[in-house]
């Protein structure tokens, strides 16, 4: 995945693979701790089944509730996730691979809410595995634009690939998509 300017890699935190956030932050609705406004993380899904739609429209509401409700410590930055909206449901290629984004607008307890979406493509490396990437984007000023959720996707090249790939990568987006 590319790394856009103002992202970075954390160095800390319990990311469940490949992540990136912003460099700027917030203090959270709830007040506790301070809040990214941007994520994004990948991994491969080990118990995936079906069409790329289907999973994609199987994770984005774990993805709202990871992205906007409790986290590890059983606290709700956001207030937890009242409702949501379908923004976008279609196919995307990623990494030369055709798969399916669902994005939502996620109506939060506290604060403005945010954006989340989940793209599965089957996997480059050709192993039947399928890969998820997560998006969330808090709502409000400073938020990224929506836009660069459909320019990471385009960006994703498989890692070894001729052009990069891999989080960091400072690949220029891509015309297809």
């Amino acid at each position: 995945m590319p790394l856009p300017d103002g992202w970075e890699v954390p160095e800390y935190g319990v990311f469940q693979a490949a992540a990136m956030t912003t460099v700027a932050d917030f203090r959270c609705p709830e007040g506790g701790r301070y809040c990214d406004y941007g994520k994004v993380s990948s991994r491969t899904l080990t118990s995936g089944r079906g069409t790329p739609e289907q999973m994609a429209k199987d994770d984005i509401a774990e993805a709202a509730e990871e992205a906007f409700g409790k986290d590890s410590l059983g606290v709700a930055p956001y207030g937890g996730v009242t409702s949501h909206k379908v923004l976008d449901q279609r196919q995307a290629v990623a990494a030369g691979r055709t798969g399916y984004l669902v994005r939502w607008q996620v109506t939060t307890g506290k604060g403005q809410g945010g954006y989340v979406q989940s793209l599965v493509f089957p996997s480059p490396a050709g192993d039947g595995a399928p890969v998820t990437v997560r998006f969330a984007f808090a709502a409000g000023e400073g938020m990224p634009e929506l836009s660069l959720m459909d320019e990471i996707t385009r960006s994703i090249r498989p890692i070894g690939s001729a052009t990069g790939g891999g989080v960091g990568s400072s690949i220029a987006p891509g015309q297809d998509g």
